[in-house]
């Protein structure tokens, strides 16, 4: 009787884990590091958004990658969550003993909304969720020294985008919803932290990248961009005079970054040309509220 062998498939990976350990800043114990391999036709780039984030085309051989699900860092141990490059920070006993105080309340949050992740297997797009939600709790406990605004305006937008693949892979799961709550979160850490830029409360310059997304730094601008492009998608529309007048300051700030659109070698093509776009459209929203009255009628507002 012929024997048949069966031949073992080859299996397909996607990612390998660092020689060296990382060690976490709080509870001091080592880690390993996931990390995503890119060659091999593993990342074929797609189109850029709007909100500067890098597309990427399924593989025939690999399928659907998440490149961000990788960019951030969570301890498995004391359940922390820190942009890779902030694992090399150190803290002060206070920062520490907040963290660690607050762990099992970080935990609860994390779990209502990604509920089994777990960091001792190989990371999945849930799991990478929560490694950003864990990062921007952790760093809501973090001293203005680490510019930790900033980082959390990146974190909330990058969760708003993996909510929105989680959606697209879970679509009952509300994950849309979820996704809409971090960008209004986004919304508000990106000018919260030109605001204290701007009155020397915390220096924005603590960041690495500014992203948002992996590939590429878009800078400053970018963050000015952002703030911008939110405002107009998920800024509050219950008072329609405060709106037309943040779209206002936001119009003349990209005007005065970009130069009214002039091409600038400094600047990066593709967000010089999508600024150009969004100050069109803040410039034909407000002509066309210039025609608008917004004064009150006499019977509106009248309790008798």
């Amino acid at each position: 009787m012929e024997r048949k062998i069966k031949k073992k498939e080859k299996q397909v990976s996607v990612t390998f884990f660092s020689k060296q350990k990382v060690s976490c800043p709080v509870c001091k114990k080592d880690f390993e590091k996931e990390e995503l391999m890119s060659g091999g036709g593993r990342l074929i780039a797609g189109p850029l958004t709007d909100e500067l984030r890098r597309t990427y085309e399924p593989s025939v051989k690999y399928g659907t990658l998440y490149p961000l699900t990788y960019a951030i860092g969570a301890c498995p141990s004391c359940h922390i969550g820190l942009l890779w490059e902030d694992f090399d920070i150190k803290l002060d006993d206070k920062s520490i003993n907040l963290i660690l105080d607050d762990e099992g309340e970080r935990i609860e949050s994390v779990q209502a909304i990604f509920p089994h992740y777990n960091f001792g297997r190989k990371r999945t797009l849930l799991d990478g969720a929560a490694a950003y939600y864990l990062a921007l709790l952790t760093y809501e406990k973090l001293p203005a020294s680490i510019s930790p605004t900033i980082k959390k305006a990146q974190i909330s937008l990058r969760l708003a985008w993996v909510c929105t693949d989680l959606h697209t892979e879970l679509p009952n799961r509300n994950y849309d919803y979820i996704s809409q709550l971090f960008y209004r979160k986004a919304l508000f850490f990106y000018q919260e932290s030109l605001l204290y830029e701007m009155n020397n409360t915390e220096e924005i310059t603590g960041i690495k990248s500014f992203g948002p997304d992996i590939d590429k730094n878009y800078g400053y601008d970018g963050v000015i961009y952002l703030s911008g492009l939110l405002e107009l998608k998920y800024g509050q529309t219950e008072d329609p005079i405060l709106r037309l007048k943040k779209l206002d300051e936001y119009k003349r700030a990209i005007a005065r970054v970009f130069g009214l659109g002039k091409s600038s070698k400094e600047k990066p093509g593709p967000l010089l040309e999508l600024s150009r776009e969004l100050y069109d459209t803040f410039s034909a929203i407000l002509k066309d509220a210039s025609n608008v009255d917004f004064t009150p009628s006499d019977d509106e507002g009248d309790d008798e």
